[in-house]
């Protein structure tokens, strides 16, 4: 288990009321929206990604969550993100989903985009502007 240090940015992130299921904690598939949110709020405000009109965007390849413990609403959980491995078109990530003031994690998991052209949907090298931001999140071997 990964402990709050081994990760490089953090987003806050409200549990809004439907995140919750009929037992009263956030149900499994949210976590994967948390992933899909601290990932492409990075990449949009730090990386340059044009989720609209942009020539290069990320698809998921492969994602994985591990739950630790319970996230409800309402919380405020802590998404922490990292790079774990940075390709000519592809990133795996590494997230920790966090309670406020932990340092361990509620949840952690890892998710894998492969960048295509918008058109072809072809893997396409990462753009300049979005790889220095990628490289600022890389872990510490």
């Amino acid at each position: 288990m990964s402990q709050r240090d081994n990760y490089r940015h953090f987003l806050p992130l409200p549990t809004r009321w439907k995140d919750n299921d009929i037992y009263g904690h956030v149900n499994n598939v949210e976590y994967y929206s948390y992933f899909d949110t601290v990932i492409n709020t990075y990449l949009i405000l730090e990386g340059g990604l044009d989720i609209h009109a942009g020539v290069v965007i990320g698809v998921c390849a492969e994602s994985h969550c591990k739950f630790l413990g319970e996230l409800a609403f309402p919380e405020t959980i802590e998404a922490g993100l990292r790079v774990e491995h940075l390709g000519n078109s592809s990133v795996r990530y590494g997230i920790g989903l966090f309670r406020p003031g932990r340092d361990t994690p509620a949840a952690e998991g890892w998710f894998v985009h492969v960048f295509v052209d918008r058109a072809e949907r072809r893997p396409t090298p990462l753009p300049d502007t979005m790889r220095a931001a990628l490289e600022k999140l890389r872990a510490t071997p």
